[in-house]
């Protein structure tokens, strides 16, 4: 027996790593990246998170909380090692536009919703991430997303346009904030637009010419320096004022039950716009760094952020491009980066509020209006008019819908034409008949492929979708259709049903009913291609009679070529007969 004692366990290690995987070979020069990319990102995220808590209509000082208790959750919980999770202008304009109409009249009570919405956007990301729905991404259309994402970049910059030409600013839809504007054109104070447009010019540059320097820290720092100026105050360029310091105690906010009508659709709505673009940047960061990210594990990510920004008292964030760009570009390497920007979020709310309160409100309108920048995406519009005018029509739809009725609406306009789009095609599939290659097995329409051929006395038919209760019917309508104007005589029909991976009550009736008739007229009616749950089922309801052997899958040229032997209508009738009554 060896003496030596046993090694300790790696277990612990291990298994921390399998969780964070990018502890894997941590050391002193990644941690030194990450401290100078944490500290980059919080010197743009202060101003940025300021700006973004005054469109959500909240305390300028819930932004930095935000940022705070948000990063510390998703760095231990998510997947991607540069996304920086903190508030966003589509996000926060969703906020202000729902909030606006129920508790504009008290500010503790909007903050306090603002919070508890933050908190159901957690317990919705929760409840995906146990389904696992990480593809629910895809569930609004690309379409749809750009027409929304123009429609809301074009309400963001609207509603900023105010602080931009200092004139009085009010929580409005776009049409009221544009007739705002119309009436007040006339009071443009011109020093807030100069100091703005400069802004709004000095960051469009460095982003474009120099988009590796801290762009924003430097025009902050220059305005900051322009407002200490001795002849500064005759200006009178607003301003953010006095910024309460210290670190909030968590808890969780309380609600009635009346206002569930309101948060409930508006956490969706947040939900899915916070996941859409937290996993496009994500996607964007991991294919730049080589690495792959975990859908679902993002879920979990931004879950567990929005519950600690409810908890510590902010209002619901994501993962958005351009805060987790500067992150990149100051090259963070790991999640590390996001919590020394939470840890400089806490000093400044501890020691350096007073040092902010001198921010000009045109130069955080500026920093919105450069952040939003990248959702007026027009060449994508000119490419879906390229493709088509339906995809064009969609996009122009959407936009009309969020300019129209607000970005909250718009997003359920959204999903409703997502829905609708998907519905449709299912619900009206492409059916088509199929004919051989010469001189191969592959079988392809006809219509696309002249050279195809029919074969005598085979009927080859295939929906180009699958079988659901909602097409049924449209599916036998095409093919009953189709064998009418059939004029040589037949004696099979195959249905290919590759498209199918499942069948319901209504399809399984409608196959039964299809196979009886030819039945009866003497054709056999034999399935391709069909998945295993689909046979299984079809055994179960034992309709292996109507539809021949459902032992196993047979491809077209196998049934097509008789390797499974078709009986002699004299035969089938027999069968029939003696087959025993099925559930249907």
């Amino acid at each position: 027996m060896s003496s030596h004692p046993p090694l300790p366990s790696p277990l612990p290690t291990s298994r921390l790593v399998r969780v964070l995987p990018w502890l894997a070979g941590y050391g002193r020069r990644t941690a030194r990246d990450d401290a100078l990319a944490g500290s980059t990102l919080a010197a743009y995220a202060v101003p940025s998170s300021i700006a973004y808590a005054q469109l959500a209509g909240m305390p300028v000082q819930t932004g930095l909380y935000c940022y705070l208790f948000g990063g510390i959750a998703y760095a231990l919980l998510g997947t991607s090692r540069q996304l920086a999770v903190g508030p966003t202008s589509s996000v926060a304009l969703t906020v202000a536009a729902a909030l606006s109409t129920l508790a504009a009249a008290d500010p503790g009570r909007y903050a306090t919703l603002a919070a508890a919405t933050a908190f159901f956007v957690g317990l919705t990301a929760l409840f995906a991430w146990v389904m696992r729905w990480g593809g629910i991404v895809h569930f609004i259309s690309e379409t749809v997303l750009t027409g929304f994402k123009i429609g809301a970049g074009i309400v963001i910059a609207v509603s900023q346009l105010p602080l931009l030409l200092g004139i009085p600013s009010a929580h409005a839809n776009f049409p009221n904030t544009l007739a705002l504007i119309g009436r007040s054109i006339g009071d443009v104070h011109l020093p807030s637009l100069a100091l703005g447009s400069a802004a709004l010019v000095a960051l469009s540059a460095g982003h474009a010419l120099r988009p590796r320097w801290p762009v924003p820290l430097l025009v902050v720092a220059v305005c900051l320096a322009l407002m200490e100026l001795p002849g500064a105050a005759a200006w009178n360029v607003a301003t953010v004022g006095h910024i309460p310091g210290g670190i909030p105690l968590p808890s969780l906010p309380e609600i009635h039950w009346h206002e569930l009508e309101t948060l409930l659709p508006l956490s969706l709505a947040c939900f899915l716009i916070a996941y859409n673009e937290a996993i496009a940047a994500a996607r964007v960061l991991a294919a730049r760094h080589d690495y792959a990210i975990d859908p679902n594990r993002e879920l979990l990510g931004l879950a567990g952020a929005n519950v600690a920004i409810a908890a510590g008292h902010g209002f619901p964030s994501g993962g958005g491009l351009s805060q987790s760009l500067v992150n990149d570009e100051a090259r963070a390497r790991t999640p590390v980066a996001i919590l020394v920007c939470s840890a400089w979020m806490a000093i400044v709310l501890l020691f350096l509020t007073g040092l902010f309160a001198r921010l000009p409100q045109p130069l955080l309108a500026a920093l919105v209006l450069a952040s939003v920048q990248s959702m007026f995406r027009i060449d994508e519009l000119r490419h879906l008019r390229r493709v088509g005018m339906a995809e064009f029509t969609i996009a122009a739809v959407t936009i009309a819908a969020v300019l129209g009725a607000g970005i909250l609406r718009g997003v359920l306009v959204a999903c409703v034409f997502s829905l609708a789009m998907l519905i449709r095609r299912l619900a009206l599939p492409e059916c088509v008949l199929l004919g051989r290659i010469p001189g191969t097995d592959h079988f392809a329409s006809l219509v696309r492929h002249p050279n195809a051929q029919t074969v005598p006395g085979v009927f080859v038919f295939r929906p180009n979708a699958a079988l659901l209760y909602f097409n049924a019917d449209t599916v036998r309508d095409q093919m009953l259709a189709l064998l009418e104007r059939r004029e040589t005589p037949l004696r099979r029909i195959v249905v290919d049903l590759s498209f199918t991976t499942d069948l319901d009550l209504s399809t399984i009736r409608m196959l039964a009913d299809v196979a009886r008739r030819a039945q009866a007229a003497g054709v056999a009616v034999l399935l391709a291609d069909a998945h295993h749950r689909v046979r299984a089922v079809l055994a179960r309801e034992r309709l292996g009679t109507l539809l021949g052997d459902l032992t196993r899958a047979y491809s077209i040229a196998e049934l097509v070529d008789g390797l499974e032997q078709e009986a002699p209508a004299p035969a089938l009738a027999r069968a029939r007969a003696a087959e025993r009554p099925s559930d249907l």
